[in-house]
């Protein structure tokens, strides 16, 4: 876009390492992020009462046209506070809502722009309603993980979920149509990929997307972010703890023969995707 701005949007599904990923991307110099800001529409026009439901509609909103707005055209900005042990901390200056009005209106003199504006989506938050179009002006990637590890994932913090739930159609459905509208192939990374080289697809991931490759994305300082949505505490309990990404472990699932036809439902959407897959 004319700003300057680069605008990545990284489309994962549930249960993922996506906000590893978010807290990589949020520990450079250049960059602030957003974390799910689809949340609150997805839950008042699906009605999922999952955790928090009513506080998240709340403080996102219901109606995804602000919101989109705001992803495509706000201009984030850094601001400089002074602490005790660091003549600069870099955070993300915003209000109690993220799509607040006044959030473009800071003090210049004590902000600094940003480079990069990176967005934590997931791909089952795009319900039929909303219009797509503001994927166009974004530099969209993908984020993968075996549909068994994920469903396995899943149920333990929710006792059922389709193919939807877990964001698959979704998500390739959104690959295509950026595939087909930029007329180039969008990146896709596979979790485990990055868990084991954590360095090298980084570095292939940032390539992928035309930005420098940073290694403060490596590793980060633990704890819950300002930048955190506010179903934080309900999700990122392992995450806060965590100073990097953990090393990959290969997980014993033990689904019932119900939920592996759930996990195989999602797999040609799975499969799809991986034919594109960097590594």
């Amino acid at each position: 876009m004319s700003d300057g701005i680069i605008r990545i949007a990284m489309w994962s599904g549930p249960r993922n390492i996506s906000t590893a990923m978010m807290r990589a991307w949020e520990n450079r110099n250049d960059t602030v992020v957003v974390d799910e800001p689809l949340y609150g529409p997805y839950l008042a026009t699906t009605n999922k009462q999952h955790a928090m439901y009513q506080e998240i509609i709340k403080h996102q909103g219901s109606d995804w046209r602000p919101i989109v707005k705001y992803l495509t055209e706000h201009i984030p900005m850094m601001s400089r506070v002074p602490t005790p042990s660091s003549d600069l901390e870099v955070t993300l200056n915003t209000s109690q809502n993220i799509f607040d009005s006044h959030a473009n209106r800071v003090n210049t003199s004590q902000h600094m722009p940003v480079h990069i504006f990176y967005q934590k989506h997931m791909s089952h938050h795009i319900t039929e309603d909303v219009s797509l179009d503001f994927v166009d002006h974004l530099r969209n990637a993908f984020l993968i993980r075996h549909p068994n590890d994920v469903l396995s994932s899943y149920l333990r913090k929710h006792p059922r979920a389709t193919p939807s739930d877990l964001g698959y159609p979704q998500q390739l459905e959104l690959f295509n149509r950026v595939k087909q509208n930029s007329g180039q192939v969008p990146p896709v990374f596979e979790s485990k990929d990055i868990l084991m080289k954590p360095q090298d697809m980084l570095t292939k991931m940032c390539k992928a997307l035309g930005v420098a490759f940073d290694e403060n994305m490596l590793n980060w300082p633990k704890g819950y972010r300002d930048s955190d949505g506010i179903w934080a505490p309900h999700w990122y309990n392992r995450v806060i703890e965590s100073t990097g990404f953990a090393a990959y472990k290969p997980k014993e699932n033990k689904l019932s023969k119900a939920e592996q036809e759930i996990a195989d439902a999602c797999m040609p959407y799975y499969e799809a995707l991986m034919t594109h897959k960097i590594s």
